[in-house]
């Protein structure tokens, strides 16, 4: 009876170690103490997590005064994706922004920086970066995430963000393996499929994995992407020929495989969450990623008991199970170790300031400016035609540099328009409450969207003097009497455009 015990116990607590979920609220709810005192190993934070560092350090505490090695991970990609700025705007400029300067050592420390920020809260696994080599400019959930089209430049920049990260003694997780950078579908919303061949795969796709992997990152998180040529029939988060074959055996990586949310819907939709987790262990993951929509105890608890009754049905094997929790335990001391050795005073309270000098920095490095006309010297009509977010994005983030214009050029007005069926209409409505205002026209991503390409194309028959300010990817040909392309959305990307505006640059 107390081997039958024991193992019973062994056997849920290893399938507690495997699972990263999220919680509700800014305060430690009572289950998921109860969960960690059982062998929960990871918590994952997100925006509705986080109201200000002094609150994210109190939690990140309470949470360690359970397990002193507890892996707490976050969606800090800094640019478009944050979490710990959520409703500011973040202080470091994105992937994009970075590539676009393409200075490994600049990319180095605004990792290392953020790191340390994170470091200072009391978070010890950042879900980042995204190596995906963003060839399908029309991709709608990659772009400016990514550090850019060309492999070599992708490469080099994400071993650089994983050395200045891991410097800091934060843990990076490199994402989305194989590559989410060719998809036109968003895998929130379904499965991507990616029809490519090997050969385009290894010299594209998996060029900036295996530089993550020789630079040492500590884990690699898994895309819900099919992908053909490696897989017919199972998506990478599932697929013991991509996560075992490709990842572990052909490209060496030996740390913790995490999959990207188990509940979207690539995965959910098609297998559920409770056989998408165990298919995912047993394909070679070694953490499930759950919480960003789902963070309650009935999910955790759902999850647990179907690893456990796959390992009693033979689905799972018992040893593919302990293999998974004892690389997470071995990612969890890995962080103890590196805030150990860090020392005191390495992360303190100074790093969770808002706004840094480097990534300011960084992002005026990264403004890419055309046209002639003069600074403005009175107060501009910013009209931002905003788009709708994607799930990783958000839509709680302000972005645009219209506060900061407000700051410059005090009496600067602004409004927000959404997609309109007459874009000429649109224009019209703009220039009329513009007045004799200099229109400043805020878009992102304009070449995927024909709504915000020809309603800018009426501003400037109209307006040749409007400025543009585009945010998202720089596809588009530019135009206006004076263009900025900001290569990301973030908060420091908005404040170095206004300079330019201002003539304060």
């Amino acid at each position: 009876m107390t081997t039958t015990m024991s193992r019973a116990d062994t056997l849920t607590r290893d399938a507690l170690a495997v699972l990263q979920p999220g919680f509700a609220g800014t305060t430690a709810p009572e289950w998921l103490l109860r969960a960690i005192g059982a062998g929960l190993t990871s918590v994952g934070l997100f925006g509705r997590n986080i109201a200000t560092p002094e609150q994210l350090t109190a939690l990140t505490r309470r949470l360690r005064e359970e397990r002193d090695d507890l892996l707490v991970a976050i969606d800090e990609e800094g640019g478009d994706v944050t979490r710990l700025e959520v409703r500011q705007g973040s202080s470091f400029p994105g992937n994009h922004a970075l590539g676009a300067v393409d200075d490994t050592g600049l990319t180095r420390d605004v990792a290392h920086e953020l790191g340390r920020r994170l470091a200072a809260c009391g978070v010890n696994l950042n879900w980042a970066p995204s190596a995906d080599v963003n060839s399908n400019p029309d991709n709608p959930v990659i772009g400016v995430r990514s550090f850019g089209a060309d492999p070599e430049l992708v490469a080099r920049h994400t071993a650089a963000y994983v050395e200045g990260l891991q410097s800091a003694g934060v843990a990076a997780c490199v994402k989305h393996f194989p590559g989410h950078g060719d998809t036109a579908v968003d895998s929130h919303h379904a499965l991507p499929r990616i029809d490519v061949d090997l050969d385009t795969l290894h010299a594209r796709d998996l060029l900036p994995f295996r530089a993550a992997v020789a630079a040492g990152s500590q884990s690699v998180m898994s895309a819900h992407i099919l992908l053909p040529a490696l897989d017919l029939e199972r998506p990478a988060t599932l697929s013991p020929r991509i996560l075992t074959g490709l990842l572990r055996e052909e490209l060496g990586f030996q740390g913790p495989i995490i999959t990207d949310g188990i509940e979207m819907q690539a995965i959910a939709e098609v297998y559920g969450i409770e056989r998408g987790s165990v298919l995912a262990i047993a394909a070679g993951a070694d953490a499930i990623c759950v919480g960003g929509g789902l963070a309650d105890e009935g999910t955790v608890l759902r999850l647990r008991d179907a690893l456990v009754a796959a390992v009693h049905s033979g689905e799972l094997p018992e040893e593919r199970l302990a293999d998974a929790a004892a690389r997470v335990r071995g990612l969890a001391d890995w962080t103890r170790r590196a805030r150990t050795a860090s020392g005191p005073g390495a992360a303190t309270q100074e790093g969770t300031a808002p706004g840094t000098a480097i990534g300011l920095l960084a992002a005026r490095r990264a403004l890419r400016v055309t046209g002639t006309a003069a600074p403005l010297t009175r107060a501009p009509y910013v009209a931002t035609l905003t788009p709708v977010a994607n799930i990783a994005v958000g839509e709680e983030t302000p972005w645009g540099p219209a506060t900061e214009l407000a700051r410059l050029l005090p009496g600067t007005q602004t409004a927000t328009y959404g997609n309109a069926p007459s874009p000429d209409a649109l224009a019209t409505r703009i220039l009329t409450e513009a007045g004799d205002r200099t229109p400043v026209a805020v878009v992102r991503d304009a070449h995927r969207h024909p709504w915000m390409s020809a309603t800018l194309d009426a501003l400037l028959t109209a307006r040749p003097d409007t400025v543009v300010v585009e945010m998202g990817l720089n596809e588009a040909p530019p135009r206006g009497a004076l263009h900025i392309a900001t290569h990301g959305a973030a908060r420091v990307c908005a404040e170095a455009a206004a300079e330019v505006i201002a003539g304060r640059e």
